[in-house]
């Protein structure tokens, strides 16, 4: 098979899956936030064995706190995904806000240049985007991460076509 065939494939399942999630992101965040969680269970396990390899006192116990910390969180999110989506879902809000504010701090010292008003729009959509969220929290939140990762499922899916359709028509770039 060409290698601009499997993009294309691998984009078409990515845009169905996307209208997959989309049809019911609720069901979708309490996916997400499960995975979330056996994710932070994985990974609080690993930091607690790597934790008793630590050199120094200090060190270890911080390791392993650390990886315990981990452990709750992830136990969290797995036994109560509803809690869990709403935690998640505040975080995200939290980090649109803040990745707003930041570009639209950056866009006024990009003042003087081109890249000022790009700037200064994506900033005031994040920022707008996160002020929407918080006023409509509790009607948004439930499926706020199913969305995201819906929008983000038919985001990847159309940019992996146009990569197949590219390499299609650009054959002497690849050998396949």
């Amino acid at each position: 098979m060409k290698i601009w065939v499997k993009w294309l494939v691998l984009g078409v399942l990515s845009l169905a899956f996307g209208i997959f999630v989309l049809a019911n992101p609720v069901a979708a965040s309490i996916a997400v936030t499960t995975l979330a969680g056996i994710m932070f269970i994985l990974a609080g396990a690993f930091q607690v064995f790597g934790g008793f390899g630590e050199d120094g006192i200090f060190a270890k116990i911080l390791g392993i706190a650390l990886g315990i910390l981990m452990l709750f969180l992830g136990l969290s999110l797995t036994l109560h995904p509803l809690e869990g989506m709403i935690s998640l879902a505040t975080l995200v809000t939290i980090l649109f806000a803040a990745s707003g504010i930041t570009r639209l701090i950056s866009a006024f010292q990009m003042q003087k240049t081109s890249f000022f008003w790009p700037m200064l729009i994506s900033g005031a959509f994040s920022v707008i985007l996160a002020g929407y969220i918080v006023a409509n929290f509790f009607e948004i939140a439930p499926s706020l991460l199913g969305l995201l990762l819906g929008i983000e499922l038919l985001l990847n899916g159309m940019g992996l076509i146009i990569l197949a359709l590219f390499l299609r028509t650009n054959k002497n770039l690849i050998n396949n």
